[in-house]
């Protein structure tokens, strides 16, 4: 009650028009309920009046700080967390920064795995010039078949018609996990698919867990 007298002058005396908060810092009241301010994020300084975004299970830590000066916004009980693009994400959250790829949150840093297939086309007599191509409305890119020629084209098709016959499945062994610990991917070379075509497919892999790290949040002065 005493810092709230000393510091909280009545009735309130605000900027007409509220700040401009950079991206991940939302409009607040200040610590007397009076001012609207940008809220703190992970490792800004904060004090009475210069409060943490709650909303992300921020609070003021001063348990770094001397006597008489300000504390770094934190994670309440010291929990771990991400920051990616301004946006903090709690440890072990899952979220996705574009529907191209997933994201886990994991002892303060991050993981990510492509949520659109990276498969490899080669040319076929119905397809001899394949393309990738971003589509209006759909989040991944798509194969599209493009004729220089159409009389090329044309012929390839009289030529050698859709596989009408089963497919003999041929495929390359899974690869080995590309990370140690954590998730990883795993890949091959197969033509298990409805056109009988060569792509290298990925699969996810984990062989354990990563270790725990401490968390370390350094102080901004």
């Amino acid at each position: 009650s005493q810092i709230c007298a000393q510091l909280c002058r009545r009735p309130c005396y605000c900027p007409w028009v509220p700040p401009r908060c950079p991206r991940g810092s939302p409009l607040v009241l200040d610590g007397c309920g009076c001012c609207k301010i940008c809220a703190r994020r992970l490792g800004e300084p904060c004090d009475f009046l210069h409060v943490c975004d709650q909303s992300q299970g921020l609070v003021c830590d001063y348990s770094s700080a001397s006597a008489g000066t300000g504390g770094t916004c934190n994670f309440e009980d010291d929990e771990e967390g991400c920051e990616v693009n301004g946006r903090l994400y709690r440890d072990g959250e899952v979220f996705q920064p574009s529907c191209k790829i997933q994201c886990h949150c994991s002892d303060g840093g991050f993981t990510c795995i492509p949520l659109c297939q990276e498969d490899v086309r080669l040319p076929t007599p119905d397809c001899p010039y394949p393309r990738r191509v971003e589509i209006p409305g759909k989040c991944c890119p798509e194969w599209i078949c493009e004729a220089q020629d159409q009389h090329l084209l044309r012929d390839a098709r009289a030529a050698s018609p859709l596989l009408r016959s089963p497919c003999p499945e041929w495929g390359t062994e899974w690869s080995a996990c590309s990370a140690t610990c954590g998730l990883g991917f795993a890949t091959r070379v197969s033509n298990q698919n409805r056109y009988c075509r060569l792509e290298t497919q990925r699969r996810l892999c984990m062989l354990r867990p990563c270790p725990a790290l401490p968390a370390a949040f350094p102080a901004v002065s």
